[in-house]
């Protein structure tokens, strides 16, 4: 006899972060043909696992892209990318690094700004930011701290904060319960997180 499947396993941090993102307006698909895209009409598509590295998360990957729509405004949601190039022109780098900022300034404020890193070709900009990653000049400085602003209210709030805080909770749950095993084989990102989330 077959057995009626009448739920389906889905990891709770991909779950937290679908929900923060329909809260926000934005519908999350997965695609073998793109790695991260918006239509421009509430639709974000994000590679299928078989197509991503084994660092991808699509809970960094949604949270990227909150970040960019935070830098780029509320009318950019009706812009396919966020209105955003590939060329890679000196308007489209700042915007990216603005997003990269905001990125890490959100996250270290849960003490996640490790764990949700972006794994793009951008990643060494993101690593090389300093403890305070919106201090400084430049148009992305800039940028990036008008979208701090934005991002304390509606679409984003409170939805971001939740999220956020709700995968603090269980990356630090998680780290916690490893702790209780002494495999060589648990992994390492758990123990070598940033300060604020290890265990005391």
């Amino acid at each position: 006899m077959t057995r009626r499947i009448r739920h389906r396993y889905q990891d709770p941090l991909d779950a937290i972060w679908i929900a923060a993102a329909r809260s926000t307006g934005l519908t999350v698909g997965r695609s073998s043909e793109v790695f991260a895209a918006t239509d421009g009409r509430g639709e974000l598509l994000l590679g299928e696992a078989s197509t991503l590295d084994a660092d991808d998360a699509l809970a960094q990957m949604i949270f990227h892209e909150i970040c960019h729509w935070i830098v780029e405004g509320r009318g950019s949601f009706h812009s396919v990318d966020w209105g955003l190039s590939n060329a890679e022109n000196e308007e489209d780098v700042s915007r990216e690094h603005a997003g990269l900022r905001v990125q890490a300034y959100l996250a270290g404020l849960y003490g996640l700004r490790t764990f949700l890193a972006p794994t793009t070709k951008f990643r060494s900009f993101y690593d090389a930011l300093p403890q305070e990653p919106i201090e400084g000049e430049g148009s992305d400085v800039r940028l990036a701290r008008e979208g701090l602003i934005r991002a304390e209210t509606s679409p984003w709030s409170p939805h971001l904060e939740r999220a956020l805080g709700a995968t603090r909770r269980i990356v630090f749950a998680t780290r916690q319960a490893l702790l209780e095993f002494t495999s060589p084989d648990v992994q390492l990102l758990y123990f070598s997180e940033d300060e604020s989330l290890r265990p005391r």
